[in-house]
């Protein structure tokens, strides 16, 4: 499903059920070793996609380990994100010979719940939800939240620093209508975007999918 937004040199792996019986890593299990049973089968399905998918690239399935931040630890070489919601658990990855950063997530294709929008959104995105609410196969709201978050997952790794929900203004194209609808979307960054090694990071483009009762989206940064 996410291969179809995918660049090329980016590879992917998902799953829309947990494997019966899957374990984490021993080398990951402290990190989930106090978690309930369904944060569990989330994190290690979503690292047994990273491993599915670094296996495609041609590169040994490591562990991945957990940074100070959060931020999953790719091995050497590599660049990655994870991601999981309610039926969906994927992966991708590539070499960073090739692409700087890959930031991608999941959402279930439904409304947000109430009082979110307002915390995750600026006026502006707000103003063109509403212009935008005639579309009704698509729920905008929630694909505003999805690429937020494939944005942070993108900056984070670059920069290593926050970035908050009021720090990209996110606009979105689309381009079909029925069955699967997809598009692009632009998210133009308001905050200075100086990196850890290369050139200042000014916006990101990024793609968009809604398939089968869920949204992913993805960016690459090459």
């Amino acid at each position: 499903m996410i291969e179809s937004i995918l660049p090329n040199g980016v590879v992917a792996a998902e799953l829309f059920a947990d494997p019966p019986g899957l374990e984490p890593h021993p080398l990951e299990a402290h990190l989930v070793a106090k978690a309930v049973d369904k944060r569990k089968r989330e994190f290690s399905s979503a690292r047994h996609c990273a491993r599915l998918a670094m296996g495609k690239l041609g590169v040994d399935p490591a562990p991945i380990m957990r940074g100070s931040s959060g931020a999953p630890q790719w091995p050497r070489g590599v660049v990655g994100s994870l991601t999981h919601c309610d039926g969906y658990r994927g992966a991708v990855v590539a070499y960073s010979m090739q692409v700087r950063s890959i930031g991608i997530d999941a959402e279930p294709h439904d409304a947000l719940p109430d009082g979110v929008l307002g915390a995750v959104s600026l006026e502006a995105e707000r103003s063109w939800l509403h212009t935008a609410s005639g579309d009704t196969d698509v729920h905008w709201d929630r694909l505003l939240f999805c690429a937020k978050e494939a944005t942070y997952k993108a900056w984070e790794p670059l920069t290593g620093r926050w970035l908050g929900f009021e720090d990209a203004h996110i606009t979105f194209d689309r381009t079909g209508s029925g069955g699967d609808v997809s598009g692009t979307f632009h998210s133009r960054l308001l905050v200075s975007g100086e990196t850890i090694d290369g050139p200042p990071l000014t916006s990101f483009d990024g793609r968009w999918l809604v398939s089968d009762g869920l949204i992913v989206t993805a960016i690459a940064v090459t």
